[in-house]
């Protein structure tokens, strides 16, 4: 069974590769770290779904001879909405995004780093589907040796209006998002933005040499069965995640301090980790995996009224561990 998976995720790394010699990238270093990002563009870009954030999309990011991210998923499509890789960033309004509740069948909504797009008739949002853009606003990209920046700027007849900045550097041993949101509509913008975190450290499989680490006693929303357990601030594998497998909870226990946004991703036999700090408290926190990558899932939320502005940032601290275990 495994042997099969890996044949179709081959394939699709390889039609993947095609693709993505033709798209819009850049490389950023400063010595210590190497990354590969792909920039946003409605016609040319590597990701052209409507889920997330087009802007910080990283196939690649090498330190201490390791690799963090990479392609996880067996088939790749532009508009495939989780055809991503990396830190990649999602708005959510409820359980919907900005303005769907109000639009009617026909008109439009707002998804923040992607543009407006078109609400179809439907009982309710589907957050994997893929809705066709009205207007994929303006992107204005700045490279430089060791850092990109994004600027999405969007106007929507229905009151809607941002400028939205990303700014992805690296520094020493991390990797670091810098996030702006200013409101110039009139209408205030109340929404939650999470990161996904597409971990894929090495190449390893997803399973006992994995641990993840939270600053919080842990407590999962639903039974995580024979595949993984949390044990005290700890969720482990117990069990190699197979073809169809997946371990999928949302995780309580934070308290409403920045000082939880605190999460370390390890492979022991890979001897690496990642250190994930954020500086707004968690609103909520899922996580989520299939055999191919970890991703634990931190929410914060954002309310920023007619001409204010909200600011965040978040930190990777890459690093070694001093026991890498044996194959």
């Amino acid at each position: 069974m495994r042997i099969a998976w890996a044949l179709m995720a081959a394939l699709g790394i390889a039609v993947s590769g095609l693709a993505a010699a033709e798209v819009p990238q850049a490389g950023i270093s400063n010595g210590t770290i190497t990354a590969t990002l792909y920039l946003p563009d409605p016609e040319n870009g590597y990701y052209r779904g409507t889920r997330f954030d087009w802007s910080g999309v990283i196939p690649s990011l090498k330190f201490a001879g390791h690799e963090y991210f990479g392609q996880w998923f067996p088939r790749y499509d532009p508009k495939l909405h989780d055809a991503i890789m990396g830190p990649v960033e999602e708005f959510r309004t409820g359980d919907s995004s900005l303005g769907y509740d109000q639009a009617k069948p026909g008109e439009t909504f707002i998804r923040i780093g992607v543009g407006v797009v078109r609400k179809p008739e439907e009982r309710r949002y589907q957050a994997f589907r893929t809705y066709d853009i009205v207007d994929p606003g303006k992107w204005t990209v700045r490279t430089r040796r060791d850092r990109a920046e994004f600027t999405h700027e969007l106007k929507d007849q229905t009151g809607y209006a941002y400028v939205y900045r990303k700014t992805v550097r690296l520094s020493k041993n991390q990797l670091i998002l810098e996030h702006s949101l200013k409101n110039t509509g009139s209408k205030p913008i109340e929404t939650s933005q999470y990161n996904h975190n597409f971990f894929v450290i090495d190449g390893r499989p997803t399973g006992p040499e994995f641990v993840v680490r939270f600053p919080f006693e842990l407590e999962s929303a639903r039974p995580l069965g024979e595949l993984a357990q949390v044990r005290g601030s700890e969720l482990i594998y117990l069990k190699e995640l197979q073809k169809g497998q997946s371990v999928f909870t949302e995780l309580k226990g934070f308290g409403p301090s920045a000082r939880d946004y605190d999460i370390r991703i390890e492979n022991r036999k890979a001897g690496a980790g990642v250190r994930i700090v954020g500086d707004r408290p968690l609103s909520k926190v899922v996580f989520w995996s299939i055999g191919t990558t970890v991703c634990p899932e931190p929410y914060i939320d954002l309310q920023v009224k007619p001409g204010g502005q909200a600011q965040w940032r978040i930190r990777y601290e890459f690093y070694t561990l001093a026991d890498k275990g044996s194959d």
